[in-house]
């Protein structure tokens, strides 16, 4: 089976033509109402008080072509099926819908089909008493010895320097003229780890092995020039310059188009990006166009780079605005903007101090967290990834190994707390790690504050299951540490261990957890296993009465 969206094949282009019109932002396309097999878009707002310049192609190069019709661009796009020339009744009807007397300028990728078909169409418009030139794109210099270089993402520069030319109300033959130059001087060359899938066909053939990249093939998925073995994007990005810059003047200013040819993720296109801009044309490029698809291959995963040598007339028209759903203006090239800022280091000040009762508290802590390592790994191997008790031992340690070295504020209880949930953060790694420096650091504060500690516990634990997103219920500690805190502050230390041990037995007849590792196992699995996090907290209070 395929990958690809669609539901009936025969519908497919013209019910994208239609979700292309339905969308566009500035909601000035329409579609040709003549026949269901001709699929012309075009601007709603022509007067064709201009030379009319077209273009199209077969579907699947997305937003080509429909989504370069617009003011300041196409004044329409003959949509032919995927990877077909449009018929030749579907061109000439759009050369007579859309040309006055001023002209049209066809602009045709250099294929065989869209070469014979646009030209045939042209002859018939002139039977029409229609004035109709061509040009035709050949960019590509993937394959040096070939007198029919192909069109590929070049094409979209040339549609809008013509599509400039036009709106500035010039002659056909003059828009003609700029054209062609566009036309003569882009040169593009593309590379893909991927070939693309069709919608009904069986899945890509594997002919790119991985770790492979395939060199200049072209956007219907035909076999490049070369494979090279290596997928390294500093690499493919120096390779394709060495192989473009001899086809551009040595001394030009550029105009770099980046296209994605449909597949390659926002993530890697950014990447490549930041890789041409330390290339050996960093000092040359004055445009970056993209990155972004503009002539794509559907879901080919590989991108295609395009210079175009600027002069003054190319640059105005290629940074002039327009009112199309696909192209993307042009930005200056420059250097990566940065700002010094100085770190935060966000660490707590704390002076070292004694307290008999807290030295106690925090020793019987650690030790009974080390001392259940091998018990809580070995409930948490049964409901979740088996390290629950070197999780909770790692954090122990370090703060046992503190309070050995008499580094603790033991006589500052909001220091204390705060310190405690800094390292905690530091050293039992994890979501675990964090939930419990959030617990200590939000209850620090609050006794910083002036809040008596039995408060300060529960707003700590308000913001563990604010961030955390557990409650009460869910097969958690915060079924065993949450009934412990309430009574402390009811009661006392004794009340607190009795109804954390209870909150920490209930969790083995909770058979469905909504949150941890846990909420992915099934109930056979946790019927009468205590949760492990409930366990730790159940003995710690245990341990401090």
């Amino acid at each position: 089976m395929s990958r690809f969206f669609f539901d009936d094949r025969k519908h497919l282009i013209n019910d994208a033509v239609d979700g292309l019109i339905l969308s566009a932002r500035h909601q000035n396309l329409t579609r040709l109402d003549i026949d269901p097999a001709i699929r012309v878009v075009a601007r709603r707002d022509w007067d064709k008080s201009n030379v009319a310049v077209i273009s199209g192609g077969g579907s699947g190069h997305e937003p080509a072509h429909a989504g370069f019709v617009g003011k300041g661009m196409l004044t329409a796009a003959v949509c032919g099926d995927l990877f077909a020339s449009p018929s030749v009744e579907a061109v000439l009807n759009a050369i007579v819908a859309v040309t006055g007397d001023r002209g049209c300028l066809l602009i045709v990728k250099n294929y065989t089909g869209d070469r014979l078909n646009f030209g045939l169409a042209a002859e018939k418009a002139k039977r029409h008493g229609l004035n109709v030139e061509m040009v035709i794109v050949a960019d590509d210099v993937a394959l040096a010895d070939n007198k029919q270089p192909r069109g590929i993402a070049g094409t979209a520069l040339v549609h809008k320097i013509a599509g400039f030319a036009a709106e500035q109300g010039k002659s056909l033959s003059d828009v003609r003229a700029l054209a062609q130059q566009a036309s003569d001087a882009v040169k593009s060359l593309g590379v893909a780890l991927q070939t693309c899938n069709l919608p009904g066909s069986s899945d890509e053939d594997g002919r790119i092995k991985p770790g492979e990249a395939e060199l200049g093939l072209g956007i219907h998925g035909e076999p490049g020039a070369s494979t090279i073995s290596t997928q390294n994007s500093r690499e493919i990005v120096d390779m394709l310059v060495e192989r473009l810059a001899p086809h551009v003047p040595a001394d030009a200013r550029l105009a770099v188009l980046i296209n994605n040819l449909g597949g390659t993720s926002t993530l890697e296109m950014s990447l490549l990006t930041r890789e041409l801009s330390r290339s050996a044309l960093k000092d040359r490029i004055d445009w970056l166009i993209g990155p972004a698809p503009l002539v794509s291959a559907l879901d080919m995963k590989g991108f295609s780079l395009s210079l175009l040598p600027l002069n003054d007339t190319f640059e105005q028209a290629l940074t002039a605005p327009v009112e199309t759903a696909g192209w993307l203006p042009p930005v200056p090239s420059g250097e990566v903007h940065t700002e010094p800022h100085p770190r935060v280091r966000d660490s707590v000040e704390a002076v070292a101090s004694d307290n008999s009762h807290a030295r106690a508290l925090v020793d019987n802590a650690t030790s009974t967290l080390i001392a259940l390592e091998a018990r809580l790994n070995a409930l948490d191997a049964k409901v979740g990834d088996g390290d629950t008790g070197s999780t909770f031992a790692a954090g122990a340690r370090d703060i046992a190994q503190k309070l050995a070295q008499n580094q603790l504020p033991l006589n500052d209880t909001a220091a204390l707390l705060q310190l405690i949930g800094e390292r905690l953060a530091t050293v039992m790694g994890g979501s675990s790690g964090v939930l419990m420096s959030i617990f200590f650091t939000a209850a620090g504060q609050k006794v910083a504050e002036g809040a008596p500690l039995p408060d300060a516990l529960l707003v700590g634990l308000a913001q563990m299951k604010h961030y955390g997103g557990a409650a009460p219920g869910d097969r958690t500690l915060i079924d065993a540490l949450q009934p412990a805190l309430e009574a402390l502050q009811r009661h006392d230390l004794a009340a607190a261990a009795q109804a954390a041990e209870q909150g920490a037995k209930a969790t083995a007849q909770m058979g469905k957890a909504r949150a941890g590792r846990s909420s992915y196992i099934g109930r056979d699995n946790l019927e009468g296993v205590e949760d492990p996090g409930a366990v730790a907290i159940a003995e710690v209070f245990k341990a401090m009465t």
